[in-house]
């Protein structure tokens, strides 16, 4: 999930997928305002009969539906990237189409080869978007089939943790899904440094005391890479810097309900902002649902009996 402000990476992705969408609103538009014009502007249509602008108006529809739906997406490329799937739907089965077209020779090799810039080359920028944001793990988990979670969540938690995530998965009513789009809330972070953000999630968790949630809280630290020695210190409560120690008193009194929670906000309010302030407290208003979850469900193991260190 994206912690953090989008990086080049992100932000190459995000490009990519607003710049197929322009494009196919743009040619889309193009076939809808001037489709005889757009028929002639296209040196390999005339290999595939005379013009009917009915149907030409309703193939320029398509794209653009296709690029609103891929501007939409890149507006939140890592929480909408299945919103980028199906805006890229028709292109990839138009592309599929030509190929399918060259190999059983319906068009020629030389107009396939001309056609292919603007046939494959679009749903393939996309999938390339997409790939580049699933390959560094920066996309929402809504949308990922429930297996495909539990493989990739599988070896970096404890074993209630897979417990939970597995009853979850079998719940009726697509609790599973309604799930997945909880966790990026719990994981927002903008502004807000990694140690600082973390420190509180950390505190807030075990101010909870569990265990093993205090371990997936610390493993997402190490994603979002905070160093293993500055998380240890986090958990064995010892060397911790002033600013990180204030973060965890912070989580903790939220957690708590304790009145401190109003002078730690505006302690770290007048230190780092406003901004930093809500990212720090809505982590740790939204992390106590793990636990809370795990013990309304009797999977819940006491700090005191986990090892508490990465």
């Amino acid at each position: 999930m994206l912690t953090g402000k989008p990086d080049m990476w992100d932000r190459l992705a995000q490009t990519l997928v607003a710049l197929v969408g322009f494009y196919c609103l743009a040619f889309g538009a193009f076939m809808i305002v001037a489709p005889l014009d757009w028929y002639v502007a296209i040196p390999t249509l005339v290999t595939t009969g005379p013009p009917n602008q009915h149907f030409i108006r309703d193939i320029g529809f398509a794209y653009v539906a296709s690029g609103i739906v891929l501007l939409y997406a890149a507006r939140n490329i890592h929480m909408r990237w299945m919103a980028a799937l199906a805006g890229n739907l028709w292109l990839a089965l138009h592309g599929i189409l030509h190929i399918y077209e060259v190999s059983t020779g319906i068009c020629t090799v030389g107009v396939f080869w001309a056609d292919a810039p603007g046939t494959l080359g679009p749903p393939i920028l996309v999938f390339i978007a997409i790939g580049i944001l699933m390959a560094r793990q920066r996309v929402s988990p809504a949308g990922l089939p429930s297996g495909l979670f539990l493989k990739l969540a599988g070896d970096k938690i404890e074993e209630s943790e897979k417990q939970y995530l597995r009853e979850l998965a079998a719940a009726p009513g697509h609790a599973f899904e309604k799930f997945t789009h909880f966790m990026p809330a719990s994981m927002h972070r903008h502004e807000a440094p990694a140690k600082l953000f973390h420190a509180g999630r950390i505190g807030a968790t075990m101010a909870e005391d569990c265990g093993p949630c205090v371990m997936t809280s610390a493993q997402w630290a190490l994603v979002d890479n905070v160093p293993k020695d500055v998380i240890n210190r986090w958990l064995s409560g010892t060397n911790v810097p002033e600013d990180e120690q204030i973060a965890m008193q912070f989580g903790a009194a939220i957690a708590q309900q304790s009145p401190d929670a109003d002078r730690l906000g505006d302690e770290i309010e007048a230190r780092f902002g406003r901004n930093i302030r809500f990212e720090l407290a809505m982590s740790a208003a939204l992390v106590r649902s793990y636990p809370g979850m795990k013990r309304g469900l009797g999977l819940t193991k006491s700090c005191s009996l986990t090892p508490l260190e990465l």
